[in-house]
């Protein structure tokens, strides 16, 4: 049954597209050209609702809410709706940041407060608990919050959105189904099915823009479905949904330092993301994308192999993601072109090997 609904949702998705693209010019909500963006023309921006809509009758279907962890579903399904609506009226009218973001903690809010979705305390590796009380509300919905706005940054170029979001929610599924998460699995993967039947029409040269009611959807999304099977967690273990989404987290991250370190304000737009890196690099269009695409594949794989690991093994696999991260942010110039210190640490030391040889 969940094959037939997965393949439903794939195919209700590449039907409904062309209809939310029609759709779209009607009401305006369109993407115009600046100095900013890639595209050239205008280019129309209801996409994400077609993926929500592909959702919606994969959870009809399939009614995921009868498997475990289900008691979170309706609270999931009307956060959904919160946020679909705020990325529809930001898609048609542009609305401030701060109603926005006003938008997103609405949704957040309906999980945690009124779902019960609450991270409420670690265990750490060499024993010991970390008790957040309190603070287990707040913090659980700046996750949420955190994570749905990392997603919208990183919808810079066709496709990048779709297929960063499609491979962290298969990674979800997949580490889901390892520890016995169902409604995880399904939730997941019916979202996924929908996303990749978009980017038919989302990849470079896309047709339509999936929007801020995709990207805000996808983000969303994956916040919830990334913490559902790792409340009351060790330490060790709340690392593995942040290196799923390494990609939209690190590239958030080092937008902030970049902010900071350029003494511009942390809302400050800039064309200074890992695509926009990149693509100043030589790559092109396509082949951004498609390398992005292997970096959140690989942040996939290493979050499996972290997982299975023992805890000193783990720290062995997060100092070389570090190591990793670092390089490449330094090498493209993420933060700033002359900001290289651990390159030039590596030619220095190269250097004196040379010379003693």
């Amino acid at each position: 049954m969940l094959y037939i609904t997965l393949a439903i949702c794939f195919f209700a998705s590449i039907l409904l597209t062309p209809l939310v693209k029609k759709l779209a010019f009607k009401i305006g909500a369109t993407d115009k050209p600046n100095q900013r963006k890639v595209h050239s023309r205008i280019m129309p921006r209801l996409g994400g609702l077609a993926i929500f809509l592909s959702f919606l009758i994969g959870i009809l279907i399939f009614n995921p809410s009868n498997e475990l962890l289900g008691e979170y579903h309706l609270s999931i399904v009307i956060g959904s709706f919160i946020i679909i609506l705020t990325g529809m009226l930001d898609d048609v009218k542009e609305i401030s940041p701060k109603v926005k973001l006003l938008g997103q903690i609405a949704a957040a809010a309906v999980v945690v407060i009124y779902g019960g979705l609450q991270v409420e305390f670690i265990n750490l590796p060499f024993g010991g608990i970390i008790d957040f009380g309190y603070l287990s509300i707040p913090l659980t919905m700046i996750w949420i919050v955190g994570i749905t706005n990392a997603i919208n940054l990183i919808d810079g170029l066709d496709g990048l959105a779709g297929g960063v979001s499609s491979i962290a929610l298969i990674s979800i599924a997949g580490m889901a189904l390892v520890t016995g998460s169902p409604y995880v699995t399904i939730m997941a993967l019916i979202v996924a099915a929908s996303t990749i039947g978009f980017l038919f029409f989302n990849f470079h040269p896309a047709k339509i823009f999936m929007g801020d009611t995709g990207a805000l959807f996808l983000g969303y999304i994956i916040s919830v479905l990334s913490l559902l099977g790792y409340k009351n967690i060790t330490f060790v273990s709340l690392i593995i949904p942040i290196i799923i989404l390494g990609v939209p987290i690190s590239d958030t991250f080092f937008a902030i330092i970049r902010r900071l370190v350029n003494k511009q304000p942390l809302s400050a737009p800039d064309k200074s993301h890992l695509h926009h890196c990149l693509l100043k690099s030589g790559f092109t269009h396509s082949q951004t994308v498609l390398l992005i695409y292997l970096m959140a594949a690989l942040f996939g794989l290493a979050a499996f192999i972290f997982s299975q690991a023992t805890v000193w093994g783990s720290i062995i696999v997060i100092l070389a993601l570090l190591i990793t991260i670092e390089l490449v942010v330094e090498s493209i110039g993420l933060i700033r072109e002359d900001y290289k210190p651990l390159l030039n640490f590596l030619k220095g030391f190269k250097t004196v090997n040379v010379k003693n040889r």
